[in-house]
């Protein structure tokens, strides 16, 4: 089932929306969840070994500090979230391999793409902790809702 973020917006203007700065990677443009949050920054050793780890139906939130000096994710991590069953993944960060995560079911958005691979093991990752980009605060559990207009946030969920 999908959810119209313009819909959910309208008729939740206490939900939070996410500045329009992300772009869509993903096979599917719509998705939604209960939100899992990571905060790294240049190493993505945590962003796969939750996206090894029953999704769900959940949307993994990763705030990459914005870095546009690597991508966090790519086809092979794209396709651990299909297997494992996560809903989408927004990350505040890059990308790559842009061909196969558009060609895999889930929805992904991000900042761009960037050809460089990140670091393993040289940065220090949090998990399950509030975090805060793009006007909106994402918190561990609340959920997320994504569609080619935007993304939407409620403490709750906001849909039927």
């Amino acid at each position: 089932m999908t959810y119209a973020t313009t819909d959910l917006s309208d008729a939740h203007p206490e939900a939070q929306v996410a500045e329009p700065i992300f772009g869509d990677f993903g096979g599917l443009t719509d998705f939604h969840g209960p939100i899992k949050t990571l905060k790294v920054f240049e190493d993505n050793a945590l962003v796969r070994a939750t996206l090894e780890t029953p999704g769900e139906g959940r949307v993994l939130v990763v705030d990459g500090g914005g870095s546009n000096r690597c991508a966090l994710v790519g086809g092979n991590l794209g396709q651990l979230a299909v297997d494992n069953g996560w809903a989408g993944i927004v990350v505040f960060g890059y990308v790559r391999d842009a061909d196969e995560l558009a060609e895999q079911a889930i929805g992904i958005k991000a900042l761009g793409t960037h050809p460089r691979k990140s670091e393993k093991g040289l940065h220090s990752a949090v998990q399950d902790k509030t975090v805060s980009f793009a006007g909106v605060t994402f918190r561990p559990g609340a959920w997320l809702y994504a569609d080619a207009d935007g993304i939407v946030v409620s403490d709750a969920p906001i849909h039927g």
